[in-house]
């Protein structure tokens, strides 16, 4: 059995459980490649479901398994910790690579830790509630950098990503041309992409090169990063199409 259907074989069995035991059960966080075969058998599950990271642009995703007439309120198991250096002055400009590096050396498993946010100054880890309290006690320093944790409190809301808003200009508002156009490659390389099934569209692979993008899809590419389409712009004298885009820090 593959790694696919091993997290298919998951996810039938978390449906199941719930359904049985009439309790909400929660997968761990998924990748986008295990929230496109989630989608693919949402039919076949027991139960209602939801998708949830944390926040609501959050690419790291867990799995709300709901039977029906359930009898209490329930919430996702999922913390947000906030890390800063202890000494600023003295501080190196960290990255997410630097973040997660640490974080999985400290023996936690890669699907316990959601998606990473880096603001100027601070950096914000979502995560299960299970480990959260490990993370507080044991992590205490990223590459040369002391760093100390605490807590995010209040509306987890509050969190937005860093991302730069973009025009430009495109032949066609086809799936291809467009990541050509964000990602400064040629068209066929963005075709291998997609045909590669590394390009995800708000969370499901496409293998379509043709497909047209539609305002406010969130684009995902495996290696690159991902981007919001926002908008058509009208078209220029000589026929290109005009867009916008978000494109997200990481």
């Amino acid at each position: 059995m593959n790694e696919d259907e091993l997290c298919k074989k998951r996810l039938l069995d978390l449906s199941k459980q719930a359904n049985r035991k009439g309790i909400v059960l929660f997968s761990d966080f998924l990748n986008l490649n295990e929230l496109n075969i989630y989608h693919q058998c949402e039919r076949l599950l027991e139960t209602g479901t939801q998708a949830f990271g944390g926040v609501d642009f959050a690419e790291r995703q867990i799995i709300a398994f709901i039977p029906d007439a359930l009898y209490y309120e329930w919430h996702y198991p999922i913390r947000i910790i906030k890390i800063t250096p202890s000494h600023p002055k003295f501080a190196e400009k960290l990255g997410h690579r630097d973040i997660l590096g640490a974080v999985m050396n400290l023996g936690m498993e890669r699907s316990k830790i959601g998606d990473i946010f880096i603001a100027k100054d601070e950096y914000f880890m979502i995560c299960e509630e299970n480990a959260a309290d490990y993370f507080l006690m044991h992590l205490d320093k990223i590459k040369h950098t002391a760093v100390k944790t605490e807590y995010m409190e209040g509306n987890l809301v509050d969190l937005k990503p860093e991302f730069t808003v973009k025009d430009d200009i495109v032949a066609s508002n086809r799936i291809d041309s467009i990541i050509a156009c964000v990602y400064k490659l040629s068209r066929t390389q963005a075709a291998e992409l997609i045909q590669s099934e590394k390009v995800y569209i708000n969370g499901r692979v496409t293998s379509n090169s043709a497909y047209r993008c539609k305002q406010d899809e969130v684009i995902s590419v495996r290696g690159f990063g991902r981007f919001e389409f926002v908008s058509e712009n009208g078209t220029t004298n000589k026929g290109r199409l005009k867009i916008r885009y978000r494109l997200y820090g990481i």
